[in-house]
Order: C-alpha cells, then structure tokens, then sequence
C-alpha cells in the first residue's frame, strides 16, 4: 500500500489536506470519501485499507473546520466560512478531485459521503454528476421542518452571538434527544454505534466530537433545504447507480423513514438506479459497527454487481 498526502490551496485560498492510497496493482477504481460533522477523514483508514484490497484507489480530505484542514488554516473547528460555507465545502469537493485526477491517470470517481458529508456528496452529485460512475450516501437523513427552523434560529444566533461562536444550544437542538431510543447508554455518543470500544475511540479522539458554530448550522441546514429540493435533485442524470445505506435505528435517518423518503424523492424525479440497504439494530456509523465487515462487503457487492 502506498499512502501519499497533500495541501490542496483552493481558488479561495484555504488550504485542504488530502489523502490519497494505492493499491499494490493497477487500481480497478477510484473511490473518493467525504466525512462527516466533527469528525476527520483519518477515521476512515479502516474501511480505506479494506477498499485498497479490491483494487480501489482511495482518497478523502478533511473539510474546512475540522482535522488537519483546520489545523493547517488555523481557523475554528466546526466553521466553514463567513458566508456561502456550504456551497464553499462543496465546491472543495470539486478542487480536490481535480487535483488527484491530475496527478495521477486513475478510473472514474466513485463518490461515498457519510452523515455531512453525505449532504455535501449529494450536493456535489446534483452539482456534477456527469464526472461520477456511482454515488454512496451512508448515514443520510431527509429534509424536515426542523431544518428550517433551525436554519433561520441559526441565522439569528450568528447575527446576535457571531459567526464563529460555537454554538450549546444547536448542539443539545441537533442531537439532544438522539440517545432517547436505545437503552443503557453509558455516554452522550452512544447513538453512534452499538460497538462501545468504537464510542470510546471517538471520545477519546480530540478532534472528534467538538461544537460547531452559529454559522456552521446555518450552512449544513441551508445546504440541507437547497439539495432537497425536486429541480435540485432534477440535476442529476438518471441512470447514475446511487446506494442509500444505513443503520436501521439511526436517528439521523429517522430511524429509516428518513432514508426511505429521500429515495423516494429521487425515484420520484426519474432516477433509475437507487439501492437502499439497512442493517437491523445498527445505529449511526455503520462502518463502525459491531458487523462492519457485513457493511463492508456489502458495499464491494454493490460496486462490482454491475
């Protein structure tokens, strides 16, 4: 395996750190991953290492206000920007992509985002997804009137408190009550996974499980409301083959009703090729799980049935 890292200075200036790793052969895809909130792509060297050994090139990037991203800028953990963060996070997307597929000749991108970053990879998708082969949208959720309310609460916070002030009360608004489902929990994260070992490694990471800030709940509810709207999703080509997968019991999804309804949308816009996949009893970070390597296979299934 061979693992090469990159600062990618976007037309904005920011600097991203990237991620790239090869398998020994010559690769039989490009598989690119965007991670979610408070969290860094390093978290997913696991499943990276699992994809290299089916022939996968791997590559993933830190978004702006988190991991080394926000280390090499020196900015805020969870803040993407003053204004149009969300469109800015997507548009990083872009860049990095960009820049990989210059470096090196590899085969079309595979996009797989997981919880934010499947908000931002669904963006993206509608955005260009003439430049993909598939889509994976892990640990998804659908658009809801929480969104809106939060989004203009948000708004108004950023306004009264400022931008990059983090943010309590959108924190307990967004997730307070996202433990209520399961029983015996032992920390605020338990509706990440049923494994307690990986709960206990995401505590223990200090660039996981940070508060964001006023105008980051403005941008990912924002950006949220913007995606799910039918001629946004409209953008997408119809035959282009997307994954919808998720832990049956994770909040973010509504407990499945939410994953449901968001392949609805699409089959509903004339989207040809959606698959759902759940896994019963499993909560938020299914590549985390106490049957990950289920998820995992499950996953090289559906990229290579075609």
């Amino acid at each position: 395996m061979n693992k090469n890292t990159h600062t990618v200075k976007t037309l904005d200036g920011h600097l991203i750190s990237v991620t790239v790793y090869f398998p020994s052969e010559d690769p039989m895809g490009h598989i690119h991953i965007l991670h979610g909130m408070a969290e860094h792509s390093d978290r997913y060297e696991r499943f990276a290492k699992f994809l290299l050994g089916h022939g996968y090139v791997v590559s993933m990037h830190d978004h702006r206000g988190h991991g080394q991203t926000a280390f090499l800028n020196d900015s805020p953990r969870g803040f993407f920007a003053n204004q149009q963060g969300f469109d800015k996070v997507v548009s990083d997307v872009h860049e990095v992509l960009s820049f990989v597929r210059a470096d090196y000749h590899l085969p079309p991108v595979i996009l797989f985002g997981h919880s934010m970053g499947s908000f931002i990879a669904r963006r993206y998708t509608e955005l260009y997804s003439e430049t993909l082969s598939k889509a994976i949208f892990c640990g998804t959720g659908a658009a809801n009137p929480t969104h809106q309310a939060g989004h203009i609460l948000a708004k108004c916070l950023a306004s009264l408190q400022g931008k990059a002030k983090e943010s309590p009360l959108l924190d307990k608004l967004s997730f307070g009550n996202f433990n209520r489902a399961f029983s015996n929990t032992q920390t605020d994260f338990d509706w990440l996974s049923s494994d307690s070992t990986e709960v206990t490694k995401y505590l223990e990471d200090e660039d996981c499980g940070f508060l964001a800030t006023n105008q980051f709940y403005a941008d990912l509810t924002g950006g949220i409301i913007t995606l799910s709207k039918e001629e946004e999703i409209n953008r997408i080509r119809k035959d282009l083959p997307i994954l919808l997968i998720s832990g049956a019991d994770d909040p973010v999804g509504g407990f499945s009703k939410g994953i449901w309804k968001v392949a609805k949308s699409y089959q509903s816009c004339g989207l040809t090729n959606i698959t759902v996949q759940l896994f019963e009893g499993k909560r938020h970070e299914i590549l985390n799980e106490v049957n990950r390597e289920e998820v995992y296979n499950k996953i090289i299934w559906w990229l290579e049935k075609e």
